[in-house]
């Protein structure tokens, strides 16, 4: 379990494809202090981490992971927000987080406010999003606005900026999303009704 609130930006370093699975080789802060087997939040994708170098770490996507998110556009240099799952007596940040994207969503916009940045997504399909409700957008815990049928809005401050590969988002991007799970849990409780 994870809490959205991102640790380091690491650095894909290498893309191996093998059959329907990637391999990726990422740079990073933590990658020294990590362990394998450990579960780590990629861009808000939860991967287990197979291997571990001299600052450096691998993981695997499978094929189910890459086809909701959007690891298959990761290539060499690409930046990713990265968080160590959450301990046992840690508190939670920003909001509870399961790193299983539900889907993608496209950067529609983005808006410099002079000291802080309105961007807004386009859904790739309908999901659940609330207004003033958390989501999980590239690993990242933020609360959403303007929200209407396909759409919604984050403000970004300057850390959130500063601390995260959203310096480098651009318009067309897709994002990992993570709905958020108490409202998921809901939607399919009033939906058997």
């Amino acid at each position: 379990m994870f809490t959205g609130i991102v640790e380091s930006v690491g650095k894909v370093e290498r893309a191996e494809r093998e059959r329907t699975n990637i391999h990726f080789q990422i740079s990073s802060s933590i990658s020294d202090e990590l362990k394998i087997d450990q579960s780590v939040s990629h861009n808000g994708v939860c991967l287990t981490v197979t291997k571990v170098g001299k600052n450096t770490h691998w993981v695997t996507a499978i094929d189910e992971t890459v086809k909701k998110s959007n690891i298959g556009n990761w290539t060499t240099g690409t930046p990713i927000n990265l968080e160590r799952c959450m301990r046992a007596n840690g508190r939670f940040d920003g909001h509870i987080v399961q790193g299983h994207v539900d889907t993608t969503a496209t950067v529609a916009s983005i808006e410099d406010k002079e000291g802080s940045w309105i961007v807004r997504f386009n859904l790739k399909e309908k999901g659940l999003v609330v207004e003033k409700g958390s989501i999980c957008i590239n690993g990242t815990s933020l609360t959403c606005f303007e929200v209407d049928e396909a759409c919604f809005s984050v403000a970004i401050i300057p850390y959130t900026y500063q601390n995260t590969n959203f310096n480098q988002v651009k318009i067309g991007d897709a994002a990992n999303i993570e709905f958020d799970i108490i409202g998921k849990y809901i939607s399919r409780i009033l939906n058997k009704k």
